[in-house]
């Protein structure tokens, strides 16, 4: 009798083909902010450091911020967003695939972000960190892993920039790490952020899009101007218990001051038993039906 031999074929099971688990997030993603939408969409407000783990260092460098230095030293109008915060901002993104032509594998993936035009590339080739003392960029290093369908994203090398836009630093001694999932047309990334200088534990937040195939991000461009002319070299800035600011936050809420300076401490439940009494406005006059980014009225009734 003679043998017959039949060849299956399985799709997924091709020779090369990637493991199972792993998940294609290229595409077009439009965001959602239904996360912290006051804060990514008009602006968080002068001393509002709640959820942040500050370090002592960190508060002091976030006191000292003015925002007039935008409008007075160019170099801070067209600074890009770091890749830490940059998913953040005006997060419209593009993932794409680069392929190595010679084995067809995915060796990175690349991300291209509405705000500044930024660029990341995501290595999965196992390449390892340059060494510490190597350039520090904004899009910092960055390799990745597969554990089963999530993507774990390890970034180093940041240039020193801000984890909030009202003057909460970040330092270039941070290690980000990301978690991409992808649930149907839905992308998650929760970044953990450990930065020793600034912060005295890590920094967890979660931001998400959809998948919008037909969206096309412009070119964002941008040029400087000097619109308050001052002296050259001046800085804006406050120097330790100068910022007269610094209670707007906490009086326009009803926030007992101290709740608002961050601090590991404050982020936990039993801090409610001793933060103080709490006094809210009867009537809500700011981001009263802030759900989004265009919805964030400073004076709603």
């Amino acid at each position: 009798m003679r043998n017959v031999v039949i060849a299956v074929f399985i799709p997924g099971l091709a020779l090369g083909a990637p493991a199972l688990a792993q998940i294609d997030f290229t595409g077009e993603w439009a965001p959602i902010y239904h996360e912290d939408a006051p804060e990514r969409g008009p602006g968080p407000e002068l001393g509002d450091y709640l959820g942040f783990p500050l370090s002592e260092a960190g508060r002091m460098q976030a006191d000292s911020w003015d925002a007039g230095r935008i409008s007075v030293v160019t170099e801070y109008q067209c600074r890009p967003h770091a890749s830490d915060y940059g998913i953040r901002g005006l997060g419209n993104l593009r993932i794409s695939r680069v392929i190595d032509p010679a084995t067809q594998d995915v060796v990175a993936f690349q991300t291209h972000m509405l705000a500044y035009d930024n660029e990341r590339m995501i290595y999965l080739d196992g390449r390892p960190h340059p060494p510490e003392n190597a350039l520090h960029t904004f899009p910092g290093f960055s390799t990745a892993v597969w554990n089963g369908n999530m993507l774990t994203v390890t970034t180093t090398h940041l240039k020193t920039n801000y984890l909030q836009r009202n003057g909460i630093p970040r330092s270039d001694q941070a290690t980000v790490t990301e978690h991409w999932t992808r649930h149907g047309d839905y992308l998650t990334i929760v970044a953990v952020i450990d930065d020793p200088v600034f912060l005295t534990e890590p920094l967890v937040r979660s931001t998400n899009w959809f998948l919008d195939p037909g969206q096309q991000i412009g070119v964002f461009g941008c040029e400087t101007q000097v619109e308050v002319p001052l002296p050259e070299g001046t800085v804006p800035h406050f120097l330790p218990g100068e910022n007269p600011n610094l209670r707007e936050f906490a009086e326009r809420f009803g926030l007992p001051f101290d709740a608002t300076r961050g601090g590991a401490e404050t982020l936990y439940p039993e801090y409610q038993l001793r933060m103080g009494p709490y006094d809210p406005p009867e009537i809500c006059e700011y981001y009263c039906a802030c759900q989004g980014l265009f919805n964030c009225s400073l004076n709603f009734r």
